[in-house]
């Protein structure tokens, strides 16, 4: 567990969802929205054979922060499905269940590199804006990839809604351009947590792209992989299956 990262998520979850709407223009919402869409199938659950026999569905938000996706994944589940919100931040899961839609979902303080799950015991994985947290190095994103692979159910499926690295190389600079003027400035103003603000400026041009991302979800073991660029490819949305 990183104890600095930790530390950072402990001073900003007050305002953490106003400024990242703001830094967004709102993008980041409807991202979190279209990628409960890619993750949810036309039947309106992600069921794997053993799950039409009866044993119910259990979907998995990976750190969930204050909630917002796992929200959305809440409101599609029906009454067989456990919905569960993991993150290593208690302050962040206290704003998150102390909202009314947090009634069906199921909070667990984890870590995201040693789930606290059975082997292929879960349905759905969702993370959103957070994989770069977990990108200390190309190594240990691997393995916390594989290790939500240890969990999900042969059939399961694994989304990833992250900001990415745009293809065209004036969209490309004029994002690093952009992050880098307002993410630490207005960030860390009224976050009033200047390191968590510089280290969001850092990380975010420094992420992989859509297509170095695919690499490494089959690197991790996921034989299935497809993806979808959003907002000139500021943002992506991947899917990983088995």
């Amino acid at each position: 567990m990183n104890k600095g990262l930790q530390k950072i998520y402990s001073e900003i979850p007050k305002r953490y969802e106003l400024i990242n709407h703001l830094l967004t223009f709102g993008a980041d919402i409807r991202c979190r929205k279209k990628a409960v869409e890619f993750a949810i199938d036309r039947d309106g659950a992600v069921r794997s054979g053993e799950a039409q026999k009866g044993d119910g569905v259990t979907w998995v938000d990976i750190c969930s922060g204050t909630g917002e996706t796992v929200m959305n994944l809440s409101k599609q589940a029906d009454e067989k499905t456990t919905v569960i919100a993991a993150d290593f931040s208690l302050p962040m899961l206290n704003i998150a269940r102390s909202k009314p839609e947090a009634k069906k979902i199921n909070f667990v303080l984890t870590d995201a590199r040693n789930l606290p799950f059975a082997d292929n015991s879960i349905d759905l994985i969702t993370i959103s804006f957070a994989t770069r947290n977990l990108n200390t190095n190309r190594e240990i994103l691997i393995n916390t990839f594989a290790e939500f692979q240890r969990v999900l159910k042969p059939t399961g499926r694994f989304i990833n809604l992250e900001t990415s690295q745009p293809p065209d190389r004036f969209f490309r600079k004029l994002m690093h351009l952009f992050v880098g003027i307002t993410v630490r400035r207005i960030g860390a103003a009224l976050s009033g947590s200047k390191p968590g603000y510089v280290y969001l400026s850092h990380s975010i041009p420094r992420f992989y792209s859509a297509d170095e991302l695919s690499t490494i979800l089959n690197e991790a073991g996921f034989s299935k992989v497809s993806y979808k660029r959003l907002y000139f490819g500021f943002m992506a949305i991947h899917k990983a299956e088995m």
